[in-house]
């Protein structure tokens, strides 16, 4: 993917196990915990191409987010900073390929963002 696709969308759910059948039957979506990142089921759309992941529910994480691939975490964050937003959650490690990052826009809707590669 290129820098500025939408590369995974995480979904809140209060059931893992409740959330995955839901969706899967809604959208036939493939739903499954990989190995190395178990009690985050993620999902595949049947285009083989969207994808992302069912998450706990938390107050700080109840609305889909969407994950953005950029080239630099780093310099994205920086740059999401000047144009007036701010950085929710720092660069963290995915893998040792992949990382991952979370800002909110000047109207308040927030976005993550991914660089790396990732096998899962």
């Amino acid at each position: 993917m290129a820098h500025g696709d939408i590369t995974h969308i995480d979904i809140p759910v209060s059931d893992l196990k409740a959330g995955a059948e839901f969706y899967s039957g809604l959208f036939g979506w493939q739903i499954a915990e990989v190995p190395g990142y178990e009690g985050y089921p993620m999902w595949q759309a049947p285009n083989k191409i969207s994808g992302g992941g069912l998450s706990p529910r938390s107050d700080d994480f109840s609305q889909p987010r969407s994950y953005v691939e950029v080239d630099s975490i780093d310099e994205t964050l920086a740059t999401v900073t000047q144009l007036g937003g701010e950085v929710v959650r720092g660069k963290e490690p995915i893998s040792e390929t992949s990382w991952w990052a979370v800002f909110r826009d000047p109207d308040g809707n927030t976005v993550g963002l991914y660089e790396g590669t990732t096998e899962a």
